[in-house]
């Protein structure tokens, strides 16, 4: 599809009307700079105006500034659906359910780090099981796993895995309501229970990053977040519900595509399987993927109690010393029943977030009570070369855009492609030279997440500033990086 056929609603706003495909029920909207939209790739149009014929679809199929090739909707891709007519599709959560990003504050700074900083990652490396098949340090029996699947980050809480403060700065207190064990296949419990506690592999890491002065936009949002000091020291994750998640998408992908058969739902693609919200099947998988995500939020909280432990080892301080404590944790791979107006009328939908993040605006009750007035906070990660951003929500996302935001930076080249393009092994020089340790247990993955693989960070963080979507708080660089 050539540029000049998108109407272009603003600077940044470029829409696909409905009479673009046959079945499309509502236009579909591109979030993106100038200079963004020419690279833009048509298989997302593709995508985005298929997403944009499901049934029961409101307002808009929307993709973010990092949108890219992903399986269904784009990754990037935003839609909301009516509860009474519309569907859920694993295609728009992805098969990593909740993978998202957790960042942490420190009170270190960068003059306190340098000198340990080969130790200090060679131990998160040995601590944090990373890579394909990784196996967690916490050993789990059936029964526990019931209650991960269940209760989300307060099983962490009641096992002393967690500090007090933790989940009250993750997205819906790091349990997703609704969840049941028994929605879940034995062959997803499988593959689910021995990896908790693990980065995984792909695009997951765990990076210790630096918020220098000069990269500081809004002072008074950074301070209400934590970050107030001079080169402090933040550590930042991201991975999801790893085998788990996936064998949940899996499963039920199979499910729906002999309940589309049955119901000739008219589904353009076969990526996009789906069931009506309130059939027994789309009622089932719901059920499923919060076990999934609730999960991913045990996931991420278990790497944290690991990350606390090493930091005590390597620096010889206090838990109050050291200051770890969690800014923010949120989903990017996520389908939420949230309430919308719509056309004069407040309407619950379920929001599909695939590759995208929540952006609530100052004064929703979802909010931490000491970010309220401020907006929830927006973590973005990039490249391991670029570091990543923390953004802040808006009403402008409430009111426009179903409270959302992009999640990252955005892939600009396949894996296959970047691997042809670089070996691992000059992606770690080059990073060496840039001052950045990275440690990784496969090397050919280093090549797959080259910086040059993907968008610029600042670029896409640029547009969603200039949409009023998020406000810009901060940039963060790498300082050590541990690659999935």
């Amino acid at each position: 599809m050539k540029n000049s056929q998108f109407i272009k609603r603003s600077e940044y706003i470029w829409e696909i009307p409905v009479d673009f495909k046959p079945g499309m029920k509502v236009p579909a909207r591109i979030l993106s700079s100038p200079r963004l939209i020419e690279g833009i790739d048509d298989r997302v149009i593709d995508q985005i105006t298929n997403v944009a014929c499901l049934p029961g679809i409101r307002k808009f199929a929307y993709c973010m500034p990092d949108g890219h090739v992903g399986y269904g909707f784009p990754i990037g891709g935003v839609a909301a659906f009516n509860r009474d007519e519309g569907v859920v599709s694993p295609g728009g959560i992805g098969f990593d359910i909740n993978c998202g990003m957790r960042l942490l504050r420190t009170n270190l700074t960068l003059d306190e780090v340098r000198p340990m900083a080969e130790e200090l990652l060679n131990e998160l490396f040995r601590t944090i099981p990373s890579g394909v098949g990784s196996r967690g340090y916490v050993k789990l029996n059936r029964a526990q796993f019931n209650s991960i699947m269940e209760k989300g980050v307060g099983w962490c809480r009641d096992e002393g895995y967690a500090l007090p403060g933790d989940a009250e700065h993750i997205e819906n207190q790091g349990m997703i309501a609704g969840a049941d064990h028994k929605a879940v296949s034995e062959k997803a419990v499988a593959r689910g229970i021995d990896q908790m506690g693990t980065l995984g592999s792909g695009n997951h890491y765990l990076e210790i990053e630096i918020a220098a002065s000069e990269n500081i936009y809004n002072r008074e949002l950074a301070r209400t977040f934590g970050i107030d000091r001079e080169n402090q020291v933040l550590v930042a994750i991201h991975c999801g519900s790893r085998g788990f998640g996936h064998q949940i998408a899996t499963d039920y992908l199979r499910v729906f595509e002999k309940f589309v058969r049955q119901l000739n739902l008219g589904i353009k693609d076969k990526e996009l399987m789906a069931a009506p919200i309130n059939s027994e099947e789309g009622r089932s998988y719901l059920r499923a993927m919060a076990c999934a995500a609730n999960a991913a939020f045990v996931n991420r909280q278990l790497i944290v109690h690991g990350v606390r432990d090493v930091f005590r080892r390597i620096f010889k301080k206090s838990e109050e010393e050291l200051g770890i404590r969690t800014i923010y944790d949120v989903a990017h791979n996520i389908a939420k029943f949230e309430k919308y107006e719509i056309d004069g009328r407040v309407e619950e939908l379920l929001v599909h977030r695939k590759g995208a993040t929540r952006a609530f605006g100052p004064g929703r009750p979802e909010i931490p009570s000491d970010y309220r007035e401020a907006g929830q906070p927006v973590i973005v990660g990039g490249s391991m070369e670029s570091g990543s951003a923390l953004l802040c929500g808006t009403e402008i996302a409430d009111r426009e855009f179903f409270g959302s935001t992009l999640h990252g930076a955005g892939r600009v080249m396949s894996r296959i492609q970047a691997k042809k393009s670089v070996r691992g092994d000059t992606v770690k020089q080059r990073m060496k030279d840039k001052g950045i340790l990275v440690r990784t247990g496969h090397m050919p993955g280093l090549a797959e997440e080259a910086g040059h693989a993907y968008k610029d960070i600042d670029a896409v963080v640029e547009a969603v500033d200039a949409l009023g979507i998020s406000r810009k708080v901060a940039r963060f660089y790498p300082l050590l990086n541990i690659k999935g």
